[in-house]
């Protein structure tokens, strides 16, 4: 089935005519015979809408109960069964009503659309989602209905409903919109001239954008290589220059001479990367293009003119703008240089305007510099001395020496000089010793000496063949160590590159470390990764490493952005344009590790909220069954005593009674490991930490078991426990309770204790069925009953409560197997730091029982 398609009415502010032009639109499509409907239409009572309203069929809306009270949503459901070819859905950013089939109205479009059901809208510009900022840094009002802008750009068509501030005030006072009462209060602020015009720009830019990327794409579709001079595009051409910034400014006037005028600045990288602009200056005029509201842009390309060219054909530029060649007469026989190629080739479509500026014939500067940087200031210099200081030395010892060693081998003496130079200062200091050398044999080596004539023409060509070799080897040499230099960086680059990748998979680097990483990869003094919510609103930092950190971008001396709202800021001194390649890749691996820790947290929270819901769900069943049942009992008790139709014996009382009693003890027994698990939860729980006999604590705990049913053994011998003796009692009290309850009939649970490293171990040992391994962990979640034991049971917390206590008062709760057989719960808590102090063992029998076992009351 095709997908529907959207047509979607956009306008600047409310009343500007939308919903009529949407309904004009029906009432076409209606006379042509199209099946159009109604889906939803808000009328609000203004009266040219209500009477656009009939002659169409509107789908009754669909009743939502909410909060007491009645609302009227879209009915999906019945546009769906009634299939039109077209549905008009008014207010695509509507929030729908709680219990609504979806969320948003933007939502049930899309339904709409996916069943081939075409759909037309409207939208006002404030509610984009992008641009909520900027309109609530207009209008002071933030819109809470927004729709994305993905969801307004799928769009097949957008038709821009404008209408003048004046004449929108004016309809607005002649009530065409408001309620009287409410006119004076909208025309002192929400319509305001000034929001109305800056709410109008905002319509007109975001379509005139949209209208782009239509014409680019028709043009990419049907292959339009030919510039389309619909809206002024300037291309300024940048080589990192001083210029850069006269070319800027006079492009920016250029483009303000037309409406709508765009400044795109261009900088053409090499790809090999050994030929680059300064950093610093390409940043200074990037930031000034975009402070005059133009767009920088880094294009990789060998060939200069063919790649601006392709840059300007590609954004359908209408001018580019050079500034006039900085090089000096004489590097011109070496070509035309750049700006003549890019007017020759520009074509008729393409105006090329050439600005003179204070640094034209000055020369485009010595290369050296860059080269210096890469070699080293030693090895320059040194390259100078052997290049220049070498040939005048092996000239003196050579015409020193009382033999002569022909000029062929002067020759190449005087050329191993000039590699050298070469391989120490790169080609400046070669080309230089090759000069000299070739001097200095023309002087002293070739007849007649002492001149610079030459008599013998072989000599002519001699040292013609040597100034060739010379600056042949010199310019090789030269190609090799920059080659080398290129080599060793990009294994660098790879190095760092593949440490980074690394860490995305394993997602190990914490921010902080990360940003660590690139001080110290970089040398620089501060790192810092700055954000920030909206255009308007103030930097944060999201994470630093170093002093003195840049708390704005504009302190740094270096900043990568990192998407519109994120950027990456350096001090301590300006790195070359080949470090910024990698550095963009530190960025990026820094806004995914904010990413992934911001996840994480939600996932924690998501985490939590998903544990009280369950705890909730957990606690409601247990207040619905388990609570119940005890109470109800005790009802049925207490009305059967209360009864004046039978006449009970005291037997049958005092029977009543004590199931009134049980009852209560056991509701108590509930209600007290719901009080309980919510402490822990909550983090109330506060022990108060004191020595401790165990002997007079673990007695105290065995009240709510049977008589009978627990063997105690505490040796008189064991040290002093470090706890809070409330909540050891309630701990070993529920882990008792817990083995009692699965023992066999008759079999006694073991509940004993021993010393082992400043511990003190309790064990329960049970007989009952055991628990698996798997299952180990779970029984100590709360509201878990293991097997099958009876909902009147309890509630599933005791053995939850009791590691819970247990870990308050700085000990551990385990399990383990009890050899034969059942479960052996382990109770390890600190011991204190004094030693036991000699006197009698407390009692630690009951009833009957020998020493050394205790049965229950």
């Amino acid at each position: 089935m095709a997908r529907g398609k959207l047509r979607i009415y956009l306008g600047a502010a409310p009343g500007v005519g939308k919903t009529c032009a949407m309904l004009s639109e029906a009432h076409r499509r209606a006379e042509r015979g199209t099946d159009c409907v109604v889906a939803f239409v808000e009328h609000h009572h203004r009266p040219r809408t209500e009477v656009m309203l009939h002659g169409l069929e509107q789908i009754p809306r669909k009743e939502i109960e909410y909060r007491d009270t009645a609302f009227t949503e879209m009915d999906v459901d019945a546009v769906l069964a009634r299939r039109p070819r077209v549905a008009l859905v008014d207010e695509l950013a509507h929030t729908n009503v709680p219990g609504s089939r979806n969320a948003k109205r933007w939502q049930d479009v899309e339904e709409l659309l996916a069943a081939g059901i075409d759909v037309i809208s409207t939208v006002n510009i404030q509610h984009l989602e992008s641009l909520g900022d900027v309109v609530e840094s207009i209008t002071g009002v933030r819109q809470r209905e927004t729709v994305p802008d993905e969801v307004v750009r799928r769009a097949d068509q957008i038709e821009l409903v404008d209408m003048s501030p004046q004449a929108l005030r004016r309809r607005m006072a002649h009530g065409n919109i408001y309620r009287p009462d409410k006119v004076d209060a909208a025309l002192s602020n929400y319509f305001r001239p000034g929001n109305l015009t800056a709410l109008r720009e905002l319509a007109l830019l975001w379509v005139a954008d949209r209208v782009d990327e239509y014409l680019n794409q028709y043009r990419s579709e049907h292959q339009v290589f030919r510039i389309w001079g619909s809206r002024e595009r300037i291309v300024v051409g940048l080589t990192g220059g001083p210029e850069g910034h006269t070319l800027i400014r006079r492009a920016v006037r250029l483009a303000e001479k037309g409406a709508g005028g765009e400044v795109m600045a261009v900088y053409i990288a090499r790809s090999d990367g050994l030929t680059s602009a300064s950093p610093g200056e390409l940043a200074v005029q990037r930031r000034l293009v975009e402070d005059l509201g133009g767009t920088f842009h880094q294009v990789v390309g060998d060939d200069v003119p063919a790649a601006l060219l392709d840059f300007a054909r590609g954004v359908n530029a209408t001018q580019i703008v050079l500034g006039v060649s900085r090089r000096k007469s004489w590097q011109y026989v070496f070509g035309p240089g750049v700006g003549a190629t890019v007017a020759r080739d520009s074509g008729p479509d393409l105006d090329v305007h050439f600005v003179t500026h204070d640094a034209v014939g000055k020369g485009r500067g010595l290369p050296a510099a860059a080269r210096g940087a890469r070699l080293g200031r030693a090895r320059v210099v040194w390259g100078w001395l052997v290049g220049v200081l070498g040939p005048a030395l092996l000239t003196w010892m050579l015409t020193g020496a009382a033999v002569d060693v022909g000029l062929a081998n002067d020759m190449l003496l005087l050329l191993t000089l000039t590699v050298a130079a070469a391989l120490l200062g790169g080609l400046a200091p070669a080309l230089a010793s090759a000069l000299v050398g070739s001097l200095l044999l023309n002087w002293y080596f070739t007849p007649p000496v002492r001149t610079l004539t030459i008599a013998d023409p072989k000599n002519i060509v001699a040292i013609a063949v040597f100034v060739g070799v010379a600056v042949s080897v010199a310019s090789v040499v030269d190609l090799a160590a920059r080659r080398t230099h290129q080599a060793a960086r990009l294994r660098a680059e790879s190095e760092i590159l593949s440490f980074l990748a690394g860490n995305v998979l394993r997602g190990e680097t914490s921010l902080e470390a990360l940003l660590e990483r690139v001080r110290e990869t970089f040398g620089m003094e501060s790192a810092a990764l700055l954000e920030r919510t909206g255009e308007t609103e103030p930097w944060t930092s999201a994470g630093s490493a170093g002093p003195r950190p840049a708390r704005i971008p504009e302190e740094a001396d270096v900043d990568v952005p990192v998407g519109d709202h994120m950027t990456l800021a350096l001090s301590g001194g300006v790195l070359p344009a080949a470090d910024r390649r990698v550095l963009a890749a530190f960025a990026a691996q820094a806004a995914v590790v904010l990413d992934r820790r911001r996840l994480r947290r939600e996932a924690d929270r998501a985490r939590e909220l998903a544990e009280g819901n369950r705890m909730r769900t957990a606690l409601l069943a247990a207040v619905s069954h388990d609570l119940r049942t005890p109470l109800a009992g005790i009802k049925a008790a207490v009305s059967s005593l209360r009864s004046d139709d039978v006449a009970w014996s005291e037997e049958d009382q005092a029977e009543l009674l004590a199931a009134i009693e049980e009852g209560a003890d056991r509701l108590d027994h509930l209600v007290g490991n719901l009080l309980d698990m919510s402490r822990l939860q909550t983090g109330t729980v506060t022990p108060i930490i004191r020595e401790t006999d165990l002997d007079e604590v673990v007695p105290m705990a065995l009240g709510g078991v049977p008589e009978g049913s627990v063997e105690l053994d505490i040796p008189e011998t064991l040290p002093m426990v470090h706890v809070d003796r409330g909540l050891l009692e309630r701990a070993v009290a529920n882990i008792v309770e817990n083995a009692v309850k699965y023992s066999p009939p008759g079999e006694k649970v073991l509940v004993s204790a021993s010393a082992l490293a400043g511990r003190v171990e309790v064990r329960v040992v049970d007989r009952g069925p055991g628990v698996p391994d798997a299952a180990k962990d779970r029984i100590f979640e709360p509201f878990q009953r293991y097997g099958d034991a009876p909902r009147g049971a309890g509630v599933g917390l005791g053995l939850a409560v009791a590691r819970g206590f247990a870990e308050t008062i700085g000990g551990t709760l385990d399990t383990e197997d009890t050899p034969g057989g059942g479960l052996t719960m382990v109770l390890a808590v600190p011991t204190a730091a004094r030693q036991r102090p000699d006197r009698p063992a407390a009692a630690a029998t009951r009833g009957q029982e020998p020493p050394g076992a205790a049965g229950r009351p």
